[in-house]
């Protein structure tokens, strides 16, 4: 895919207006208090970005995930933490619940998450195990007709939040036949007695995301809560974490565009020597570099949206897609710094947001040095 079509266009001018116009003037004063920005999150759920690719059956828009991948770009254009806060509502939030979920959980959940209402969140990493995400501490034993949950989860987002209304954790259930564990998806509510959260996270970037450490101690729910298939969980987990990637490529995308814009403006009005700095090469060739990686990195992960939501195999190209544009977004995320010199280190400009956020995208959701190991697998190497 090269071309957006006529309806992915429309949407995608509308996000970029709404995140030049609503999310631009207020997101700085959050970014530097560290606040979760309500108010942008309920106009965007207004806007029905949290339901664009869930069937209108459950309140959503009927759309699919390259859809949301187009909202999630131009959001990140502005600001990471909104994108990401989108993101991760929907991708790790909703699309279990949606894809694996029995006709009960998802009458009872989708609705408040796909309007926006509610977020939902996906507690899979631990302090112990970060990459190697199937080997897990936490706990769930069948009392009953009630899972009784132990354990704890870090890097948690969307967790803590007042509107958060649930998190699926993955905890081991079992045991398999060969002795490895059994690893299933259950679905905690929030407010259940047991389930805490730290307060929030003090992070490098994304300040105005809500990233929490969760504990459970004896927490107790239905066991209808039980997300897909008993033992499956991991396996759900990795489908999931495998779209994720398409979505994580698309937000460092936005940021890499982002540099690229706020650098054009910057070089053309910020005059030294008697001129505008564009006018040197070393400036202007600088700006053209993060422009051909921000093509580039767009190609990518329009390509693993289009296997995506055309029902073709797409592993391969998420992580090609992921890798190359989180790469590319720190790069140049750096670069812009550079052109703005003295001012790209102050917080009043949004470079500096820029170069805080973007380092996390080569960790969250598979680091770059797991998409190598994906890459070179697929080809036979690995």
């Amino acid at each position: 895919m090269s071309k957006l079509s006529p309806e992915y266009e429309a949407l995608r001018k509308t996000v970029a207006q709404f995140a030049t116009e609503a999310v631009a003037p207020v997101i700085a004063e959050h970014y530097e208090a560290r606040t979760f920005p309500y108010e942008v999150i309920a106009q965007m759920g207004e806007m029905g970005l949290f339901g664009l690719p869930f069937s209108e059956e459950y309140g959503g828009m009927g759309g699919d995930y390259f859809a949301l991948c187009l909202a999630i770009e131009e959001l990140a254009r502005v600001d990471s933490s909104v994108a990401i806060t989108l993101e991760a509502a929907v991708s790790l939030g909703a699309m279990p619940i949606y894809r694996f979920g029995t006709a009960e959980q998802k009458a009872k959940w989708l609705p408040d998450l796909t309007s926006g209402r509610a977020l939902g969140a996906f507690g899979l990493t631990e302090a112990s195990s970060g990459s190697d995400a199937g080997d897990i501490a936490t706990t769930a034993v069948l009392d009953g007709d009630e899972w009784v949950i132990n354990g704890g989860k870090v890097f948690i987002t969307n967790a803590g939040t007042d509107i958060t209304s649930l998190v699926t954790v993955t905890a081991k259930t079992g045991e398999n036949p060969d002795g490895s564990a059994e690893i299933s998806s259950i679905i905690v509510p929030a407010g259940t007695p047991g389930f805490t959260f730290a307060p929030k996270y003090s992070k490098v970037g994304w300040n105005c995301s809500d990233t929490r450490e969760l504990s459970f101690d004896d927490v107790r729910v239905p066991a209808e809560n039980l997300l897909g298939e008993r033992g499956r969980g991991y396996a759900q987990f990795l489908r999931i974490l495998d779209e994720g990637r398409i979505a994580i490529s698309a937000l460092a995308v936005g940021l890499s565009q982002g540099c690229v814009d706020e650098c054009v403006v910057y070089a053309n009005q910020r005059e030294a020597f008697g001129k505008p700095i564009g006018k040197n090469q070393a400036i202007s060739f600088k700006i053209a570099d993060m422009e051909a990686s921000t093509h580039v990195s767009r190609l990518a992960y329009y390509d693993a949206g289009e296997k995506l939501i055309a029902g073709e195999p797409f592993k391969h190209e998420a992580a090609i897609a992921k890798l190359v544009s989180t790469e590319a977004a720190v790069t140049n995320a750096r670069e812009a710094t550079q052109v703005f010199g003295g001012y790209g280190f102050m917080n009043e400009y949004p470079v500096a947001r820029f170069w805080r956020d973007s380092k996390v995208l080569e960790i969250g959701e598979g680091t770059s040095e797991v998409q190598r190991m994906l890459i070179a697998r697929q080809l036979g190497v690995g």
